[in-house]
């Protein structure tokens, strides 16, 4: 397989501990300039526990998908259908993998599954502070419709900006 090859498909079972996994790295990388190391274990035991996201895989309303550089997990995203469209919950790369498409893949991978479902509207939450996101998520065409600060319990916030892309 060549180096940059990536393969796309839906996320199994067995592939949630990995999931969990490759998030631990992502937030590691990213988010300790943004938010307490406190706020990442919380968020990460919260959204990322391998039974959560198992319990996801059977419900309709939810969409994850995966890529792999052969057997190795690279990437991941995760939709949720909800009364005002189709909200981008998690799009997240091997820091060591980024900038070769695979985001913007999982994108479209997410983008497809939310014209499946007939909607016509992506959204998504991104800290204020990842301007390397925001930055990506404008050139896939998403605008900034809100900024916001979400009380997320256990003395938390997430400060936000809300993003849409019309489908």
């Amino acid at each position: 397989m060549n180096e940059a090859a990536f393969a796309l498909s839906r996320l199994t079972d067995d592939e949630a501990d990995a999931v969990s996994a490759l998030a631990r790295i992502v937030w590691q990388t990213t988010y300790p300039p943004l938010i307490s190391q406190a706020q990442i274990d919380a968020m990460l035991a919260d959204r990322y526990a391998p039974e959560r996201i198992r319990e996801q895989l059977d419900d309709p309303h939810h969409a994850w998908r995966v890529a792999r550089r052969g057997d190795v997990l690279v990437g991941f995203a995760h939709a949720l259908r909800d009364e005002t469209g189709c909200k981008l919950d998690k799009l997240y790369v091997d820091p060591a993998s980024q900038r070769r498409g695979i985001g913007a893949a999982l994108l479209r991978a997410i983008e497809d599954w939310a014209r499946q479902q007939q909607l016509d509207r992506l959204w998504l939450q991104v800290n204020r502070g990842n301007t390397q996101a925001i930055r990506a998520y404008e050139k896939y065409g998403f605008r900034i419709t809100a900024s916001r600060v979400f009380d997320i319990d256990g003395g938390f916030v997430m400060d936000d900006h809300v993003m849409e892309h019309v489908l």
